[in-house]
């Protein structure tokens, strides 16, 4: 297998296009690993989110490492487990305490604009997805400032794997750019 790949999964209503993905696709870049980074659209549709991303995994002719923010952390530990693979999880939403019929209704692409209904089918499969996380293959990277989902779910579901809780910051988790050296590190890059 050649050098690994960084599978970048974006959040709820997010797109390739967050502050997140480009800061770390131009990081790659900047050191001729940008063909090493890939950053999908997903649909707001939980298991067409997930479909998309493992069709991406199943095509890859190297090792994939997972990087996932917010919804998409849940996503990157589901697909851990099911292919065995290391993740990145960035205030991930911990599915498993969260209520997602709080999310029913309509939103909006913070990107693109693009208004999509999500339903308690949503919720439903994102219920499904949950999986017990495998210490070994995770780094969880939380601030405590989160304002959109409780830092505190994340540490719990997580507990016994690798953590990185830093007081303040927001749910961006602003000090992203201090820790992309570290996340090619265990990316193996």
């Amino acid at each position: 297998m050649d050098r690994p790949l960084i599978l970048y999964l974006h959040g709820f209503c997010s797109s390739p296009a967050s502050l997140k993905s480009r800061q770390l696709g131009d990081y790659m870049s900047g050191r001729e690993l940008g063909d090493r980074f890939v950053c999908p659209p997903l649909s707001p549709v939980p298991d067409a989110a997930v479909a998309t991303a493992s069709s991406l995994i199943e095509a890859a002719e190297r090792q994939v490492t997972l990087v996932g923010s917010s919804l998409g952390g849940h996503y990157a530990n589901h697909l851990a487990e099911k292919y065995g693979l290391k993740a990145v999880l960035i205030n991930p939403a911990a599915v498993h305490f969260l209520d997602a019929g709080n999310f029913i209704g309509e939103h909006a692409n913070f990107h693109t604009g693009e208004r999509f209904t999500f339903t308690a089918a949503h919720a439903a499969q994102l219920a499904a997805q949950v999986s017990k996380p495998t210490p070994s293959r995770y780094w969880l990277l939380s601030e405590t400032g989160d304002e959109v989902l409780d830092w505190r779910q994340a540490t719990e579901f997580y507990i016994g794997c690798r953590q990185t809780v830093l007081p303040g910051g927001d749910h961006s988790f602003t000090r992203f750019p201090d820790f992309m050296p570290q996340i090619l590190e265990f990316a193996g890059l």
